[in-house]
């Protein structure tokens, strides 16, 4: 367990219970593939943002608040819904090191637990009973969403920016972890100006989570990623280490890796390793991360001192300095 889980040890076994207690259903088929999807485990960083801001803001000073639980357990059913959907439209056959429930048990499946785990996350929403934080998990659901189709757009197309695809980062991944803060702070009654600024640390960990993410594609190692190295490249998506190595590069990289893009596969991974790694894509992904990392932790000034807020800003440390 890392030092930011265990600022919330207590906390993240009861969401653990919660989130296999709410899994319950009179269809084996989808008890079967949930409990495969929680047994994979996973950092689970977005629960753990509820859990933290929470903690931070002082909402379990009080007896009997355990809504934070329960907000913790939705984020997670919505991103795990996202990664089922996300796995079959990428034809992915392995996610944290095994294979994914698309492979496993087909297409139509992994579709359907998703929409079942969607539809659970807004019926303990509505149970809640609070219409600001519905309004911005529908409204993240929606952009999460939005954003899936506008990757879809993008793959096989070099021609795609960096403004773009900043844009599409933010939407996949951005937006769960900026709504995972924000619905901390509404249940905890925070200030605006600290809902604003968590916000803004959700927005910008956010970032330099995925920006890291898209750097590992090219020098992780797949056993520790959990998936295989080159995955973006076989799918043609256009990531930030490609579009850089491509506006810097020579005339000549920057058409090995826009055909590469073009025709999807793995064929010429290799060469592009290195050609990311002469060109300074890998150093300047890595610095945009870190930029954001930095932005994330200026937020939690807005906090008072706490073993919470130091875990929030070691877990920003993380995301920049981790390979998986």
């Amino acid at each position: 367990m890392l030092p930011f889980h265990k600022a919330v040890e207590g906390d993240f076994s009861a969401v653990n219970q919660l989130i296999i207690d709410q899994l319950h259903s009179n269809v084996d088929l989808v008890e079967n593939i949930g409990h495969y999807l929680v047994e994979a485990g996973g950092k689970r960083l977005r629960p753990l943002l509820v859990l933290l801001t929470a903690n931070a803001l002082g909402y379990t000073e009080k007896e009997g608040n355990t809504r934070h639980l329960d907000l913790a357990a939705i984020i997670e059913f919505i991103h795990t819904a996202t990664l089922l959907h996300d796995d079959v439209v990428d034809i992915s056959d392995m996610r944290r090191g095994r294979l994914t429930a698309n492979a496993k048990w087909g297409n139509a499946p992994s579709v359907l637990v998703g929409d079942f785990l969607y539809s659970r996350a807004f019926q303990m929403m509505v149970a809640i009973g609070n219409m600001d934080i519905m309004q911005i998990l529908s409204d993240t659901t929606n952009t999460i969403s939005e954003g899936e189709v506008q990757q879809l757009v993008n793959a096989k197309d070099p021609s795609v920016s960096e403004e773009n695809y900043l844009e599409v980062i933010y939407k996949k991944t951005g937006a769960l972890f900026e709504a995972a803060c924000e619905v901390g702070a509404v249940l905890s009654e925070a200030s605006d100006e600290q809902r604003t600024a968590l916000k803004l640390y959700g927005y910008h960990l956010g970032l330099a989570f995925q920006l890291v993410d898209d750097a590992l594609d090219y020098e992780g190692d797949a056993e520790a990623l959990g998936k295989n190295v080159g995955d973006d490249l076989a799918e043609g998506k256009p990531t930030l280490p490609l579009i850089f190595a491509m506006r810097e590069g020579s005339p000549q990289q920057a058409e090995i890796i826009a055909t590469a893009i073009r025709e999807g596969g793995i064929d010429q991974l290799e060469q592009i390793v290195e050609i990311v790694n002469t060109t300074g894509a890998l150093k300047y992904t890595a610095d945009s991360a870190r930029q954001q990392a930095d932005l994330a932790i200026a937020q939690l000034s807005h906090l008072p001192e706490s073993r919470f807020k130091q875990a929030m800003s070691q877990l920003a440390d993380f995301s920049v300095g981790r390979d998986h």
